[in-house]
């Protein structure tokens, strides 16, 4: 069985590209055509754009998690990919309401991960391997409630399955199940805790993670408020980009309780603590 690691810019995925070798290494890379995210460097933006193929602009995640997979991609072969645009995505004319707005992905239907990192990583899979892989998640000793979840879905034959178009049927699409991956737990299996990943890091530091680094989008819904106010702090840019498209597409949100334009209206929040990891450092989005 073919092995691939599912990388996602946070050390505990790079942990694993490094330690566990495989027959590919993938990173899907979310992108943004919104040019209020520009990435600063030119030349950057370029050799990215060579790598996926196509003009990349921005991210919505922190513009670090490309300088540290570019790094990591000096040290191993990784195959950069890239789906649509993060807001064309939104914009899409099968996510559109009855008043003309577009539904904003959300805690409860989160098909921004299915769009920008599912679904390309599914194409990449289908065009270079097509057939059941091991795919390495990065959860650690300690996370075993997460592993215990992913296992629960998976079908009889310990694989996962994909909801995807396999035909048509008259004019519309017809769906199906295509078994596609077996996740193992490298991490888990050899009890490496959160503690040891660091350690690493802490003393390889060929490849930079700088301090406050989250390795998800900028405005990810699934974070607190008060981290999300934290980061419009940090990243302004990007979080009136959410701002941007909960205006376009109102009355949708992207949260229940609460809106972009009012989290940066919150009282700057000083010190915090808000963790090491975070849930998308797998190179799995198991939230």
């Amino acid at each position: 069985m073919k092995t691939v690691n599912s990388l996602s810019g946070g050390k505990s995925s790079s942990y694993i590209a490094i330690h566990y070798p495989s027959d590919y290494n993938v990173f899907s890379l979310v992108r943004t055509n919104d040019k209020s995210c520009l990435y600063p460097d030119a030349k950057v933006r370029q050799i990215v754009s060579d790598l996926i193929g196509c003009e990349f602009v921005g991210t919505t995640e922190q513009d670090a998690i490309i300088k540290i997979m570019l790094d990591l991609s000096e040290k191993i072969n990784i195959d950069w990919i890239t789906g649509e645009a993060f807001e064309d995505i939104i914009n899409g004319s099968w996510n559109k309401g009855k008043n003309g707005s577009h539904y904003l992905p959300n805690q409860m239907v989160r098909y921004c991960t299915t769009h920008l990192k599912m679904y390309p990583i599914f194409e990449y899979w289908k065009q270079n391997i097509n057939e059941v892989c091991e795919m390495r998640i990065g959860f650690r000793k300690g996370e075993e409630r997460r592993q215990q979840n992913m296992l629960a879905k998976l079908n009889k034959n310990g694989n996962e399955e994909i909801k995807i178009v396999v035909g048509k049927k008259g004019n519309r699409n017809k769906w199906g199940m295509v078994e596609w991956r077996k996740p193992s737990f490298p991490l888990i299996d050899n009890n490496i805790d959160s503690k040891a990943v660091n350690k690493y890091w802490s003393e390889n530091k060929e490849i930079n993670f700088p301090t406050g680094y989250y390795n998800n989008c900028v405005g990810c819904f699934h974070r607190s408020p008060l981290f999300l106010n934290k980061m419009y702090q940090e990243h302004p840019n990007k979080i009136e980009w959410f701002a941007k498209q909960e205006e376009m597409n109102a009355p949708n949100t992207f949260r229940k309780d609460v809106n972009f334009k009012q989290i940066m209206n919150f009282a700057p929040q000083q010190e915090m603590n808000f963790g090491d990891f975070n849930d998308c450092d797998s190179g799995y989005c198991g939230l």
